[in-house]
């Protein structure tokens, strides 16, 4: 078997194709693919100078800005495993995810990076990128992706998915530390020899007016950002802008067609999640869209449903939905029993309730396993519910997902107080928000006398959802 191509290599190819090209625009400032290419080797030869060896696991824990994208590429170049962290987090999921990851450095700022030259051979056996996503136990797993792996993800989302030219300028404001925007804004734009114009941080206000102001040809954005740029005042789209893709959350047919009626441009849906990045999706150059699918699978894909004994449903009949593809994660880091809870057979278990007609388009009917999607953030409930009983008033706690019109699904938090205790729903706001990231607090606690159960004592949580 040959070899597998490191994806630094193959980025390589294209900056020797684009040199003079811009391959990142930020506010004040600009790097041509000459520029970056030679900075990342710059850094991947300052890497193996301190030590570092190919196979090294290494944390990337920046914004969205120039330096971010030398720090994966520098050490994609030099071989190491690379784990994008949101500088977002608290300091405590982060510490989290560190001890998981078990890093040889942490990269959180890069001041002067000198440019040099490097040629990257074969790629290493391990792994491109460690993605880290919240477990069903609510600690944070890392999903393993390999060089091939990441190779056939971004040549299917810059090809069926984008169809990405050299020409376009892609917008990347959603955070580069997550699978949607790391793949869809950056690293397949780059394969491609586009531009990436870089948004530190998400404000529809900014992000309207850069729109109008600057020749952006494809925008990927979760469906928050879709609805926001359309609250903006005046805001009727962008001049230069052909594409927008949605990812991570669901996004409503309702904002699709008013996105469209507004800008003129369609939103691209689909449906991926970290560890399999994007296996169904409409795609670029194909102009179906269907109010109530998430997509087929792209090229190279392979879905099907399965009842409980997994056996394989025929078209319109419920199950859950299994994807078989080669971007897929190898498995997730030093946790091989939840690996195989997902994998078997080559096939990976969704934990979503799905049909497929005999088109083969895919529409989502509900969940098999615990997940809420709040505005494109995975969050588990007992890693919330864990947070809560923390707390020393808190008695019991059960966490669900309930329907939002603009994030798609928020938290909510049911709880039951030891006797005598005088906390308030919103003291137990605050306690969740100083110890999780923004997107997985609850904004709603309900305080209750007992929590509903059944006569097995499992807690009802469809009731609870329901009565929200």
């Amino acid at each position: 078997m040959a070899p597998a191509v490191s994806f630094a290599a193959l980025l390589e190819t294209t900056a020797r194709a684009r040199s003079d090209a811009p391959a990142l625009i930020w506010d004040g400032g600009a790097l041509s693919y000459r520029d970056l290419d030679a900075r990342a080797s710059g850094l991947a030869c300052a890497l193996v100078a301190r030590g570092l060896r190919p196979g090294d696991r290494a944390a990337v824990v920046m914004p969205n800005r120039w330096q971010f994208v030398v720090a994966l590429l520098g050490g994609l170049k030099a071989g190491l495993t690379l784990a994008p962290i949101d500088p977002l987090l608290k300091a405590e999921e982060r510490a989290e995810i560190v001890a998981d990851l078990k890093p040889a450095l942490v990269l959180d700022e890069l001041t002067t990076v000198e440019a040099a030259e490097w040629t990257t051979r074969e790629a290493t056996l391990a792994p491109a990128l460690v993605l880290y996503t919240s477990g069903s136990t609510g600690r944070p797993k890392g999903a393993l992706l390999s060089h091939t792996a990441v190779e056939v993800a971004e040549r299917s989302w810059a090809g069926p998915v984008m169809a990405l030219t050299a020409d376009d300028v892609v917008l990347a404001t959603l955070p580069l530390s997550h699978s949607f925007g790391l793949n869809g804004a950056l690293l397949a734009p780059l394969l491609a020899g586009a531009a990436v114009r870089l948004v530190e941080r998400f404000s529809p206000d900014a992000v309207a007016d850069l729109l109008r102001r600057e020749r952006i040809t494809v925008l990927p954005a979760v469906a928050t950002m879709f609805q926001r740029l359309l609250d903006v005042p005046g805001f009727a789209g962008a001049p230069a802008l052909r594409l927008a893709v949605s990812g991570a959350a669901p996004c409503p047919w309702e904002l699709a067609q008013q996105w469209r009626a507004r800008t003129g441009v369609r939103i691209v849906r689909g449906y991926g999640m970290t560890e399999l990045f994007r296996p169904l999706s409409y795609l670029a150059d194909d102009p179906t869209d269907l109010a109530d699918a998430v997509g087929r699978a792209v090229p190279g894909v392979q879905a099907r449903v399965v009842d409980d004994e997994d056996r394989t449903l025929d078209p319109g009949e419920v199950g859950e939905l299994l994807i078989r593809t080669p971007a897929a994660m190898d498995g997730y880091l030093g946790a091989p029993e939840e690996t195989r809870a997902v994998i078997a057979d080559g096939w990976f278990r969704t934990g979503d309730l799905a049909t497929i007609d005999p088109d083969g388009w895919v529409r989502i009917t509900g969940r098999k396993r615990e997940r809420i999607l709040r505005g494109g953030h995975s969050v588990f409930p007992s890693e919330v519910e864990s947070v809560l009983l923390t707390h020393p008033d808190v008695a019991e706690a059960a966490v669900v997902g309930v329907p939002h019109a603009e994030l798609g699904e928020d938290i909510a938090a049911f709880v039951v107080l030891r006797p005598g205790a005088g906390t308030t729903a919103d003291a137990l706001v605050a306690h969740c928000r100083e110890r999780l990231a923004g997107y997985k607090y609850p904004r709603r606690v309900t305080l209750m006398a007992a929590l509903p159960r059944s006569s097995t004592g499992k807690v009802l949580k469809a009731k609870l959802a329901a009565e929200t």
